[in-house]
């Protein structure tokens, strides 16, 4: 019969629609109900692609005797924390206040009013793991709620006070150094076996990888710049990127990137194009340019809809077993190539007998010299054999701000590749964006099924000025920047904290709190990419209302990096303030200097071009290069002299 989801066009929603749980989406009727009818509210956030969600969905959304406990004593409200960040970085907050830590799925407990007082993640049907019992927890919950209500109000109470005033704690002392300081801890936590930072699960963290190779370049620290190729080169190498079929998974679950949580995120992909990107401009390494273009063209191939809007993200279950999709036994393997070409296979890429996971075989490259090899042949026929295999789940709702990232992405690997597919596939999306979810000056959060949701947030708006900056840095076509101008508009008009900085997540809320992020999780913060877009603009149109946005959001992030190896993004924008990239002006003769200057941008300029005018006139009567940097101007010449 379903419930009250099987309305909704998200992916997530829609696979719990037919649970026997009487799930609301967020609504006011759901909270009016839970008010009439005097219950708390269940919480329930999560995204498609999820493996927990998968497990805690099987355990417990779809047995019939919790499905009662819930809707006998409870109003269930199930959320996509992808269309709904709001929601998310709310309760999130509040997961981790009364944990300690977050993740999903989500649960979390509120009254009708939408107060929380008590929240967790996972929780098993029966105790395990050191976590209490899903039917327990819900049973004890529903005793306080009619025998002790005034404790939970009073928790609720509590944690809505320190969340949304303030938290006692006395100021941070601004770090004087940010960048240096990120930077010494970037060498303490570097794995200098496996690459990466830290310990296992292991993130790839690209937008800090673009922070460390603007540093490494600006400060002439080869160290730094070792530290960012070993791990791009081990992630390159390793079962965390698909070595059939390109992309990116989410996170490596061990040390050495060689066994991953299988989920692939259109984001992930795009930061990880832009990091392999910039990594092939600062060194001329071909396995870098190799890795982006591999991972573009999965995203072109299974990531992108006909009318060119990238998908969210695929599953990392198939038949209900995680990487079931990904991995291979020998058998396999000599099946698909034959015996000498699958034996060749199987040593360069890590396949055995025994199996590197779990009895099967995640293709590697963690032990073999093969990364130059042209194994393209055997791919294909493993990459037609794996479609035939099985299946994975695709959340095929398009988000504007995941969108826009591969936007710049696909933008920014155009500059270095030269390969028009690229260019093509921005420019696609980008237009898609402008049809199906920009309207009336305002962006939208998503898009599925003929339908946009509800209004954009900061991260939105933040994430389309950046593609539409380096749309303009690709083609130097002024309209782009146009759009980025007004959109940049809109986003102070719209989500500005007049009185203390920066800018909320959302343009109005109706819940406790209204966020406003400047730490970088998997994605960089809005505020962070929104100083990095008034840095840029300021550089290219050199007008003084950017300065001076780019300094107070720049003064405001700074004031909020009390650990500033988690403010990469930020620190990549003060770096672009502190030492502006080069700025370029080509002077044209003729329509094919144009074309042809057009082929040559480089990856990270302020560029200009023009026909001749009194400023900067032809040089012996040809196209000419006007080239500064800093304070020091080049003298003008007929090449490219930089």
């Amino acid at each position: 019969m379903g419930n009250h989801l099987i309305g909704e066009t998200s992916p997530y929603l829609l696979q719990h629609a037919e649970n026997p749980v009487d799930w609301y989406p967020w609504c006011s009727a759901a909270f009016e109900k839970a008010r009439a009818e005097d219950k708390p509210v269940f919480l329930s956030v999560g995204y498609s692609t999820c493996h927990w969600c998968h497990v805690m969905a099987r355990e417990s959304f779809e047995d019939p005797d919790i499905a009662k406990i819930m809707n006998r004593s409870f109003v269930a409200v199930k959320v996509d924390r992808e269309e709904r960040p709001d929601i998310d970085s709310v309760y999130m907050a509040v997961c981790q206040a009364m944990t300690g830590s977050g993740g999903w799925p989500m649960s979390v407990f509120l009254t009708w009013d939408k107060k929380p007082f008590f929240a967790g993640t996972y929780f098993p049907p029966q105790p395990r793991y050191g976590a209490p019992g899903f039917a327990d927890l819900l049973a004890a919950i529903d005793v306080q709620w009619r025998s002790n209500r005034a404790q939970l109000m009073e928790s609720a109470q509590r944690i809505v006070s320190h969340l949304s005033g303030p938290s006692g704690r006395p100021p941070i002392e601004q770090v004087q150094a940010p960048a240096e300081e990120a930077v010494r801890w970037f060498r303490s936590a570097f794995d200098a076996v496996g690459g990466g930072f830290g310990v296992a699960p292991k993130f790839p963290t690209p937008h800090s990888l673009l922070f460390l190779m603007l540093y490494a370049e600006r400060e002439r620290d080869g160290d730094v710049q070792e530290m960012v190729e070993k791990t791009l080169v081990q992630m390159r190498k390793g079962g965390i990127f698909d070595q059939i079929g390109g992309g990116f998974s989410r996170y490596s679950t061990d040390r050495y990137f060689l066994a991953p949580h299988f989920e692939k995120m259109l984001y992930d992909n795009a930061l990880l194009i832009m990091a392999y990107a910039a990594a092939y401009s600062l060194t001329g390494k071909p396995l870098y340019l190799d890795t982006a273009c591999e991972t573009a063209r999965y995203v072109l191939r299974e990531m992108t809809s006909g009318e060119g809007g990238f998908y969210s993200a695929q599953d990392a279950d198939s038949g209900g077993v995680e990487g079931k999709f990904y991995t291979f036994t020998l058998q396999e393997i000599l099946q698909v190539l034959g015996e000498e070409r699958g034996v060749r296979f199987a040593r360069a890429f890590d396949i055995t007998a025994q199996g590197n996971f779990g009895g099967v075989n995640i293709p590697n490259l963690l032990k073999s010299n093969a990364l130059s090899a042209d194994f393209s042949a055997e791919k294909e026929r493993l990459l037609a054999y794996r479609r035939h295999r099985g299946e994975l789940h695709l959340d095929d709702k398009i988000l504007t701000a995941w969108n826009a990232m591969m936007i710049a992405a696909l933008s920014m690997l155009y500059r270095v590749s030269t390969d028009e597919r690229y260019l093509r596939g921005a420019v696609k999306a980008q237009r898609f964006l402008e049809d199906c979810l920009w309207a009336d000056g305002r962006l939208y959060a998503s898009f599925r099924e003929g339908r946009h949701s509800q209004h954009g947030f900061l991260d939105d708006y933040a994430y389309e000025i950046a593609a539409l900056i380096e749309l303009y840095n690709s083609t130097l076509e002024r309209g782009w920047l146009e759009q980025a101008e007004h959109l940049c508009e809109a986003v102070i008009q719209r989500f500005v904290d007049q009185e203390h900085g920066g800018f909320f997540l959302s343009e109005k809320t109706e819940l406790f709190l209204n966020p406003k992020d400047t730490y970088d999780g998997a994605l960089p913060s809005g505020n962070a990419v929104m100083a990095y877009n008034f840095v840029r603009l300021y550089q290219l149109t050199q007008r003084d209302c950017y300065r001076e946005r780019a300094e107070q959001q720049l003064a405001f992030l700074s004031a909020a990096a009390d650990v500033p190896a988690g403010h990469s993004m930020f620190l990549l924008a003060e770096q672009l303030y502190r030492l502006p990239p080069r700025q370029i002006t080509f002077i044209w003769k003729e329509s094919a200097d144009l074309e042809n200057f057009l082929k040559t941008l480089p990856f990270l300029a302020n560029v200009t071009a023009m026909p001749p005018d009194q400023s900067y006139p032809l040089l012996n009567g040809r196209a000419t290069w006007y080239v500064c940097q800093g304070n020091i101007c080049l003298p003008p010449s007929n090449t490219r002299n930089f």
